[in-house]
């Protein structure tokens, strides 16, 4: 006798986006625009940094980079035929202000001017960053982010921006990862400028917050109409075991990654049990009166950018980490996250989004929340026919998609997530050796390609969703 069989196929599950909801990519100047010494820009930090021996892998400088400075008309036809709703680019301060100083170059100026006015006519909402990373090099002699007076100088900066760009800029990002411009350009010397101390990573945070607080101020005085924020690169600490000894690393290192940012802006007041941790290297006399309640300046939403999360423990005894970027955590141990990893090395994890998402609404209450980068290098590379199928890129997206669904159907008010990064760019102290973009660069004909991921990508923003499976 024959059994005859029925295979039900089960419906795909589709998740649908709000209505309202950003779908977006992000850059950086230095890392895509090239033209260093063109219409008047100075030397950032970045500049010098990368002309020294040994700092890039390669020897890699952002001079050329992908020629977005030239080709910006090109980019925003890509970014129109991916769909994109909004664009977040970063301003060079020192195209804007030469040295750093009080005068302003027109021509750095225009620039921004044509960019903005480009994606407005591509119907692109434009989310303009003032600071990712690239100080002007004359404000790094005078003593950089380990100086009050720089954070001054952000403020004369943001309000030039403010007054010039105000009008058609949709959201603004007054700094972008400061932890990354305190603890790796301050504290461990991986990043620009170089300069290596915990006491000089303490001092640079608290002066790139006060820039913060004021840039916001300075940017409302101005009339920017957008929405104001900043980009913190936050994350998921996790402990490796339910010891108590692993609980108070993972606070630890929360402290110092997250909530040293976030309590300050969000609550007028540094993390109490941080203070208290870095007491012996700091009194943290840099924080004067007055100082706190300019960086609780209120914003209008909450930027974050997510990578991976951190598993981390008490180290066993006897066993320091000298190197740590983390101020007094040398007991601390970091961990790799089970699971596979992306050519950083990175753990590819989405519940740390989600998890971070939800942990945000819980501790600092309902408030408009952004992932302003998102995303993963791989060694992508062209097909015969020219083609560059990266699924693993894609899986990424998905996961962490369907991670920033889960966290709104659970009340989080998030609305709008841009993939890191929109093209292959020079990759800070990895140089040109690591891909994230959606579209790829070949840096010797600086000719762009879409790859797999940006189709992928580009069909999720027409249907405003995709299929889980």
């Amino acid at each position: 006798m024959r059994v005859s069989t029925t295979v039900v196929q089960a419906e795909p599950v589709r998740l649908t986006f709000p209505s309202t909801f950003w779908w977006g990519a992000a850059t950086a100047a230095y890392q895509i625009e090239g033209s260093v010494d063109a219409d008047g820009r100075t030397p950032s930090i970045w500049d010098t940094f990368a002309a020294q021996p040994g700092r890039i892998t390669g020897g890699d400088t952002g001079a050329v980079s992908t020629g977005h400075y030239e080709r910006f008309r090109e980019d925003v036809k890509l970014m129109a035929e991916l769909g994109l709703s909004a664009y977040r680019f970063s301003i060079a301060w020192p195209r804007i202000r030469p040295a750093g100083g009080h005068g302003v170059n027109a021509a750095g100026l225009d620039f921004y001017d044509r960019l903005v006015d480009e994606l407005l006519t591509a119907g692109i909402q434009p989310v303009a960053t003032l600071y990712h990373w690239d100080l002007p090099q004359e404000l790094e002699d005078t003593g950089g982010w380990t100086s009050r007076e720089t954070a001054l100088r952000f403020a004369d900066y943001a309000a030039v921006m403010g007054a010039r760009l105000g009008d058609r800029v949709a959201m603004w990002n007054t700094l972008n990862e400061p932890w990354c411009s305190a603890f790796l350009g301050y504290g461990t010397g991986g990043h620009a400028p170089g300069r290596r101390g915990h006491v000089h990573a303490l001092t640079a945070t608290h002066h790139l917050l006060l820039a913060h607080g004021l840039g916001i101020e300075a940017l409302r005085a101005a009339g920017a109409t957008g929405t104001l924020s900043v980009a913190l690169n936050a994350g998921a600490v996790r402990p490796l075991t339910a010891s108590a000894e692993d609980a108070d690393a993972a606070r630890r290192i929360d402290g110092l990654l997250n909530r040293i940012f976030f309590d300050p802006i969000l609550r007028g007041s540094y993390p109490a049990d941080t203070v208290e941790d870095t007491r012996d290297l700091t009194d943290w006399g840099f924080v004067r009166a007055g100082d706190l309640a300019t960086i609780s300046t209120p914003v209008d939403a909450v930027c974050v950018n997510y990578y991976q999360p951190d598993l981390v423990s008490a180290a066993p005894a006897g066993v320091l980490d000298h190197g740590t970027c983390y101020p007094t955590a040398q007991a601390v141990q970091f961990h790799p996250t089970p699971g596979p990893v992306t050519h950083m090395g990175w753990s590819v994890d989405p519940t740390g989004l989600r998890d971070l998402l939800l942990r945000i609404r819980r501790d600092y209450g309902d408030r408009p929340l952004y992932v302003t980068e998102n995303g993963a290098a791989y060694d992508d590379r062209p097909g015969p026919d020219g083609d560059v199928d990266d699924p693993e890129r894609i899986g990424y997206l998905r996961g962490h998609l369907a991670a920033v669904h889960e966290a709104i159907l659970a009340g989080v008010d998030l609305r709008g997530y841009f993939v890191w990064s929109l093209l292959d760019n020079f990759e800070w102290a990895f140089g040109f050796s690591r891909r994230f973009g959606l579209i790829r660069v070949d840096y010797a004909t600086l000719e762009r390609t879409i790859k797999a991921s940006g189709r992928w990508y580009s069909e999720a923003i027409t249907h405003n969703g995709f299929d889980l499976s």
